[in-house]
């Protein structure tokens, strides 16, 4: 027997019959505020559950189903998410920071003001999501982000090696640093200009500028 608390006034939210919540079915749960961290959650059915400030921090949500769940305001701060069906979920101001979303599928989910620092989202479904969010150093490689709302998002630093951003919406985005070759841009056509590293930048630095004394031997 287990008892889901809330994480701030301990009330018992749910109460599950059986030993551990891993591929447990628990769709539709009332789960707000719940105290799930570094809960074993690995394939468990959270469809349309109410997660909104839940703390999943360090939780492992692994092929978790949590399509049309709530997670507004959610801690999932270095969460297991991989290969999670996160269709259509609601992530408005979650914090999943250094989490893992390698090949989850984010399609059409929600995003605004989220926190996804450091995130894995190599591979991921990002197709049609709200990712007006904070996504710096993440990592975008091979994402799918076609069509993607990344207005204004915070994207210096992020790895977008070979992502596809066929339709996506790039307006007052910030990409100072980030890595976008071999990526597919907003007109559908590959980036082929590869960022320097910062060991050419200052190799070529230092080529460029001669000491003085140089041009007066020459002369």
């Amino acid at each position: 027997m287990l008892e889901i608390k809330h994480k701030k006034t301990h009330a018992v939210l749910v109460t599950v019959d059986c030993d551990s919540l891993e591929g447990r079915k628990m769709a539709g749960a009332r789960l707000r505020g719940a105290d799930l961290a570094g809960a074993n959650l690995n394939g468990a059915d959270l469809v349309s559950s109410d997660l909104r400030e839940a703390d999943l921090q360090n939780a492992n949500l692994s092929g978790a189903l949590l399509n049309g769940a709530y997670l507004d305001g959610a801690n999932l701060v270095r969460a297991d998410l991989t290969g999670a069906d996160l269709t259509d979920a609601k992530l408005d101001h979650a914090e999943l920071q250094d989490a893992n979303l390698h090949k989850a599928n984010l399609r059409y989910a929600q995003l605004r003001d989220a926190i996804l620092c450091n995130a894995d989202l190599s591979g991921a479904d990002l197709s049609m999501a709200d990712l007006r969010a904070d996504l710096h150093d993440a990592k975008l490689m091979r994402a799918d982000l076609r069509a993607a709302d990344l207005s204004g998002a915070n994207l210096r630093g992020a790895d977008l090696q070979e992502a596809n951003l066929t339709g996506a919406k790039l307006n007052s985005a910030q990409l100072s640093g980030a890595n976008t070759f071999g990526m597919i841009d907003v007109q559908g056509h590959k980036v082929t200009i590869k960022r320097p590293s910062p060991l050419e930048r200052r190799s070529k630095t230092h080529k460029m500028a001669r000491p003085w004394w140089k041009f007066w031997a020459e002369a």
